[in-house]
């Protein structure tokens, strides 16, 4: 059974990925038509309520790089492969409000995040727990995240299919 598999079939999971996550498995099409500049396949995972799209990038399963895609032209990647990405949702699911991929921003965001969800962290556990998977410290997850954005994410550039245009990235070093 594949990664994606066993996570639909988790709802306690899914349901943690919904929110605080932000990432849901129901597949649409994005804002507008997209590729990447490598000319590698793109194929819809999830989405998220802003209008975002998360992508598995190139041939294969769920061991494909995540990219995201928000719908106002900015994009990164996100995971080296789902399983990174559900790992990463768990960890930082308030990862939408970074800039600079910082433990500073991180902290902030949790803070206000565990203020108004003071369960969240219990709910976090045992989404974590019926899927398997441990979950890294934040600081561990970002630095996951930066590794993606910036090491591996030069390779994968977002176009719009129409017009051309890179998408910005989302993050700055």
């Amino acid at each position: 059974m594949s990664f994606l598999d066993r996570l639909r079939a988790t709802p306690a999971t899914v349901d943690y990925l919904l929110w605080p996550g932000d990432f849901s498995l129901d597949a649409y099409s994005h804002v507008e038509e997209v590729v990447l500049a490598s000319g590698e396949a793109l194929e819809e995972v999830g989405k998220c309520a802003a209008g975002g799209t998360f992508f598995l990038c190139g041939e294969g399963g769920d061991e494909r790089p995540v990219l995201y895609a928000d719908s106002e032209g900015g994009a990164a990647l996100l995971a080296a492969d789902l399983e990174e990405l559900v790992r990463l949702l768990l960890a930082v699911p308030w990862w939408h409000d970074f800039v600079r991929l910082t433990e500073e921003e991180s902290a902030e965001a949790a803070e206000a995040y565990l203020a108004d969800e003071p369960d969240l962290l219990a709910d976090r556990d045992a989404a974590a727990a019926a899927i398997g998977l441990e979950v890294p410290t934040p600081a561990e997850a970002l630095a996951r995240l930066r590794e993606a954005a910036f090491g591996l994410g030069p390779a994968y550039v977002l176009l719009n299919a129409v017009e051309g245009n890179a998408y910005r990235p989302l993050f700055r070093a």
